[in-house]
């Protein structure tokens, strides 16, 4: 399963990747600009420098208007084979997610919370579908046998497009992404830092340097 990070903060992000492990940066234009980033578009163009694969959003209300901002960004110089446009689930959305998936660009149609919604991100060529976990389970739905069963559409038909569980709020739902076969999750820093720990380790490591 691919690890990502989920983060707009340069500090996490320089942690992550000095840890040599993550597959790729999701990160968002307006959260850098509340972060107190000026110039996004030159940092933007500078992480995807530093990490195997940037996602990054292609925002707009229309197809072409998502389009434009696509090669927008693409003019600034991030690559297509390094970079994956983050194009939120419509018709609209999946109108330009197989424009531009047909030219050659990597997509994730996101904010997705039904099966059939992942099923048009599939038809579309979307190199990602990520159904947001966390905030479907904030609304009593049941997100976890949701993302088993978009994994279940890749095999069933042979989908290309790769499951990304995404808005994780707990050390346990890495574990549940694990389980349910995702390809992909993109994770916070704080959640990130985490995955290490346990206080049996903690405990046995100490009795191990005690002893020696």
């Amino acid at each position: 399963m691919e690890l990502y990070l989920d983060s707009v903060n340069l500090k996490e992000i320089a942690s992550a990747i000095d840890i040599g492990i993550i597959a790729g940066l999701t990160t968002t234009p307006t959260f850098m600009h509340r972060e107190g980033i000026e110039d996004v578009d030159s940092t933007i163009v500078e992480l995807s420098k530093q990490v195997p694969i940037l996602q990054i959003e292609a925002l707009g209300r229309t197809s072409d208007e998502i389009i434009d901002e696509a090669y927008r960004q693409e003019a600034l110089g991030l690559d297509r084979e390094t970079t994956v446009y983050k194009i939120p689930m419509s018709m609209e959305g999946v109108k330009a997610c197989k424009h531009l998936t047909n030219v050659g660009f990597k997509i994730n149609l996101h904010l997705v919370y039904t099966l059939q919604q992942a099923y048009m991100a599939m038809e579309a060529g979307a190199t990602y579908v990520c159904p947001l976990v966390g905030r479907l389970q904030d609304q009593g739905g049941d997100a976890i046998g949701l993302v088993q069963s978009m994994v279940g559409l890749t095999k069933e038909y042979g989908y290309k497009t790769k499951v990304m569980f995404s808005s994780v709020r707990t050390s346990q739902h890495v574990r549940e992404a694990l389980k349910s076969g995702a390809h992909t999750i993109t994770v916070p820093w704080k959640i990130l830092e985490k995955l290490t720990d346990h206080h049996l380790t903690e405990a046995h490591t100490e009795q191990f340097f005690k002893h020696n």
